[in-house]
């Protein structure tokens, strides 16, 4: 199982209901969408029994520490991805959703920054925007569970 946050913003008591998510779905990939805000909010999300993944997000000032922090995980979007058979495309701001879905490259692309939730089949690619899961801009705090070999997702709001 696959868990895809963004928007995390410092809510800790958001983070640590995530964390308590990582451990009772065994997660196995954690992809982070951007927008940490500090490194203080990243115990919360890495540990040793899932992979982690992230890109930055326009609100991500402190990113040298988020990268240290990281251990080199959190990189500049778009990022592409290849784990075994599917290719993805992660970023924060959708600035190349449009060229990225049209061109048929992915498996999924996983996106935030628009703190609001989308799912969308584009043909072959598996769009999502887990909405945000600090819940501080639109008072939903949203994150999305995704099994990627028959491509079913879970939104959960915590």
């Amino acid at each position: 199982m696959w868990l895809i946050l963004s928007d995390s913003h410092d809510n800790l008591t958001k983070a640590k209901e995530i964390q308590k998510i990582i451990e009772q779905y065994n997660i196995q990939k954690i992809f982070h969408c951007g927008d940490f805000v500090a490194p203080f909010i990243l115990p919360y999300f890495l540990n040793d029994t899932a992979d982690f993944y992230g890109v930055y997000g326009n609100n991500d000032g402190e990113k040298l520490l988020l990268h240290k922090k990281s251990n080199g995980r959190i990189k500049p979007g778009p990022l592409e991805i290849n784990i075994n058979k599917y290719k993805i495309l992660m970023m924060h701001e959708p600035f190349a959703l449009h060229a990225a879905k049209n061109s048929k490259l992915y498996d999924f692309i996983f996106f935030g920054h628009t703190h609001e939730l989308v799912t969308e089949q584009y043909e072959n690619t598996l769009v999502i925007n887990p909405g945000e899961s600090s819940g501080w801009l639109t008072g939903k705090s949203s994150i999305v569970l995704l099994n990627p070999e028959n491509k079913k997702f879970d939104v959960l709001y915590i």
